[in-house]
Order: structure tokens, then sequence, then C-alpha cells
């Protein structure tokens, strides 16, 4: 592909979780948004749940980039050419956390984005219980990897106008930038769930919160020099990505509060392709578009929503009709959902579609986290071939109880070794394809992986 730049950016980042990552990225989207200025917002790693928060907060549509899962080519075809006064990327983790072995383009790392697109970082240090050490944890992250470009850093939570001072008299003779102070009191915090934070629609008030967030940041943060400090690089010709093909050109995509967990960038793909999408919601006990070719069931919370799920009679018929001739395919929540039955967290089964026989429970939790790479048993998903290797994310707490039909795909982690959450398919009566996996696909593997 012919080389690219992105508007001038910064990514934001931090040493761990937890910093205050995410209330400086959407405190900086809503004050320059409120500035007047376009900010297109990009999410590091895989996370299906910051971007909504961070279109609510910019206006914008926030795209996730991922050096594990994406090649060069499809980073750059997600970032370049894109109009907007500034670019701001949320990192997820520590900055130079990843995976120990690289994947399309590295471990995953938010490092990784930054120096690759030229953003310098904005890193968020939560100074608790230190004054001038601050600075040493600075100066490590901004020397640590030569070439890295790196603008300084916001403190957060500072306990008084002398602890501020005692740490910017530090990061002076550290030869480090500050770009704000947070103070602790009348800090923010968002409200958070089993998977992260609240989904953006389900958080009561959030224009407000938003509105004050920004308010805050604007407040306590040099908007001017973060503003300043920005930056990006020519990107050299890469080649060009292969983009995952749309199930059909007329999709049927599930999307309501427990089924929402879409990487916008796959559905982008999509339409670039030429497909239709046409949402559509189970919890309103809609089935899928009779003229749609292909149905998508995403990820989201359908054990929160079990029992509407279970009596949704409208849904779950035209559902199975629809299976009858056309594909249909779920992730995780949406895999699920057309299983045959789902346990929740107080022991109580629900039956689901149907559709396949996999029968889960949430009620001994277990963490299933990471990256997967997939490869398929066989040509299960319209337009990928048997043998496809494809890259994803799995994330969710429920526990196989039975998986019986056909595995969809021989599934590793990161590290290569096999998980056994491999997914399952079932041809139908009809002619039609059920399929499902626990992990969110991300993107088509560009060079067969070894």
């Amino acid at each position: 592909m012919p080389n690219s730049t992105s508007p001038p950016g910064l990514l934001i980042s931090a040493p761990s979780s937890g910093s205050g990552k995410t209330v400086l990225m959407l405190g900086l989207l809503a004050a320059f948004r409120a500035r007047g200025l376009e900010v297109q917002p990009f999410k590091s790693g895989p996370d299906y749940i910051d971007p909504a928060f961070h279109l609510a907060a910019s206006g914008r549509a926030s795209f996730n980039l991922d050096t594990w899962a994406m090649s060069e080519g499809q980073i750059a075809a997600h970032t370049g050419g894109r109009e907007a006064d500034l670019v701001l990327a949320e990192g997820s983790m520590g900055l130079f956390d990843g995976v120990a072995k690289p994947g399309e383009t590295g471990i995953g790392s938010s490092a990784e984005i930054a120096a690759l697109m030229g953003w310098p970082v904005v890193l968020i240090l939560d100074v608790s219980g230190q004054a001038q050490s601050a600075a040493a944890v600075a100066k490590g992250f901004a020397s640590l990897r030569p070439g890295l470009p790196f603008a300084g850093v916001v403190l957060n939570r500072v306990a008084s106008p002398r602890h501020e001072a005692l740490i910017r008299k530090g990061m002076e003779e550290a030869g480090i930038a500050m770009l704000g102070a947070l103070p602790r009191q009348g800090n923010i915090e968002l409200p958070e769930r089993h998977l992260g934070l609240v989904q953006a629609e389900e958080t009561a008030g959030l224009e407000r919160i938003l509105r004050h967030t920004g308010e805050f940041i604007a407040a306590h943060c040099d908007l001017d020099a973060i503003m300043a400090a920005a930056a990006a690089r020519d990107l050299p010709d890469m080649a060009p990505h292969r983009p995952v093909p749309p199930p059909g050109g007329r999709i049927a995509l599930a999307r309501d509060a427990a089924f929402s967990f879409t990487y916008p960038h796959l559905v982008a793909e999509w339409r670039d392709q030429g497909a239709t999408i046409l949402p559509f919601s189970p919890l309103a006990d809609e089935a899928p578009d009779d003229s749609a070719d292909a149905c998508w069931l995403p990820g989201g919370y359908p054990e929160l929503h079990a029992g509407r799920l279970a009596a949704a009679e409208h849904f779950r018929e035209g559902l199975i009709r629809f299976a009858r001739t056309r594909p249909v395919h779920g992730e995780c929540g949406g895999y699920m959902a057309l299983g045959a039955g789902l346990v929740d967290a107080e022991g109580r089964r629900h039956r689901m579609t149907g559709l396949l026989g996999l029968e889960t429970s949430y009620q001994k939790r277990r963490m299933h986290l990471g990256y997967r790479l997939a490869r398929l048993n066989a040509a299960a998903l319209p337009g990928l071939g048997a043998d496809e290797a494809l890259r994803g994310h799995e994330f969710h707490y429920a526990t196989i109880l039975s998986q019986p039909d056909a595995p969809l795909a021989r599934v590793s982690d990161a590290n290569g070794a096999e998980v056994p959450e491999t997914g399952s398919y079932r041809v139908t009566e009809g002619g039609g394809q059920v399929s499902g996996t626990f992990f969110h696909l991300i993107a088509r593997a560009q060079a067969r992986p070894e």
C-alpha cells in the first residue's frame, strides 16, 4: 500500500493498569472537543468496551490497533488518511506489557504502537505514597526503549500542592516534562463490572460524567503543551493486508445490551468490502432480517439477560428458521446463546436457542483471558477455507459443561499451547451452517503462522 501518515497524535499510557489512563483519555477527548477540535480516538490492544466511551466523548468512532493480531498494513489502513486535528490513542495495561512471543507485528504492547506511528507517549503516573522518586519511574519509562517518542507525564492522585512541588522538582532534575497534575480529591471514578467498565450505553448520566471529566482534566492539565507535543511519522510502503471477508452481502448483526462486543474495525472492513449491516435486538425479541445472507451474534453479557433471552420466542424461532438455509455465527456470548443452555451465577439453567449443543455455566467462575490463534478445521465460516488461520482474543468467566458438536478450529494461546475452547459448528438440515467461538475475531493471519 502507498505510504501514508496520520494526523499528529499521542499515546496515553501508564506503568500499569488502574493508574488512570481511561479517565485521562476521556477527559482529554472531551476537553479538546469542547475547544472545537476534531479528535480521532484509537485503542491499543483487544478491548471492546473502551472504544464506545471514546465515541461518546469525541463524537468519532474509535478503532483498535493491535500489534500481536494485526499486520503493519492493517494498522496503517486504519490510521492513515483520517482527517482530524489530533489523534489520541489509549494504551492497555502497562506501556511495555505484552505477550512473550511476537504475533503479526509484535507482542501486543502499547509502546509498539507509539513507535510504529510516531505518537509520543503521555505517561500517567499514580504518585500515591511517593514524591521525588516518581521521577525515577518516569525516567525509566522514557529511556528504556531507544527511539520511543516520549512527551511527558501527567501525575495522578496528587495529595497536596506541597506534594506536587516535590514531584515537579524531581521531574525537572530528570528532564521530564510535566503536562498535568490531577489532585486526589475530586478525582473521577467510572463504574466497573466483572469484565471491566460497564458499557457506555448502560452508564447513567454518561454525558454529565464526560463533561465533568473534560472540565477536570482541562483545569489540571496543560492542554496547549499536550497539543504541542503531538507528532506522527510517515509510514513506509507496506504490503496490503487481507481483511476478514464479510459473511454475506447483507449481515444481520445482533446489537443490544446483551450483544455489543463487536470490534469496530471488523464491521468497518465488512462495509468497505460492500456489506450492508442490518442491526437487530434479541432482547427486544427481534428476529434477524429475512433479507440477510448471514447472521452474526457478537459477545456481550448474555448471562445478565439470560431470563429475557430464554423468553424471547420470536427471536429464537426466527433465528432457527434463518439457520436452516443460511450461516449463523456467534462469538463468546453469542456462541453461548446459540447453545442449548446457560447456567447463571445463581445456578439457574436458562434455555438458549439450541442451534448448537453447547452448555455453559457461570455458577463457578473461571477466567479465560488471552490472545488466540485459530486454524479452521472446515470451511465453516463464509469466505474462509479450511486451515485458514485467524487471530483473536478471549475474555470471559464461563465454564464449558458440554461442547458436543464438531470442533470448529484448533485453537492455541499466544505461547502456542492448545486450549480446549475450540468452538464448534453444525450443518443444518436445510443446508445452513451454525458456528461459534469463544474468542472475538480481530484479524485474518496475513502470513501462515508456524
